[in-house]
């Protein structure tokens, strides 16, 4: 799939997420940072993963975010040392 595109599908998904209103227990679970951080930085880790090819063979944007949210460690080479970062 093409990057460009696959970047502007995963920027759109994560933005649907980080507005989600259901994202009461959002706190408890991510030391405190709130669900648009979190998801910036998510985000951020996905699109360098993408230019470095990480993704090439995804169909699309929702594939790429259901393998990053099962197994963060696995498809983002910086999760460890970038998680839960605060701005």
């Amino acid at each position: 799939m093409n990057r460009d595109k696959l970047i502007a599908q995963v920027k759109q998904i994560y933005a649907e997420l980080a507005s989600d209103e259901d994202q009461r227990h959002f706190r408890q679970t991510t030391a405190g940072i709130g669900p648009d951080e979190y998801y910036e930085n998510i985000l951020d880790m996905v699109i360098g993963e993408i230019g470095r090819g990480t993704f090439d063979s995804f169909h699309d944007g929702h594939e790429v975010v259901e393998a990053v949210a099962n197994d963060k460690a696995r498809w983002l080479s910086e999760w460890e040392e970038n998680r839960l970062v605060s701005r």
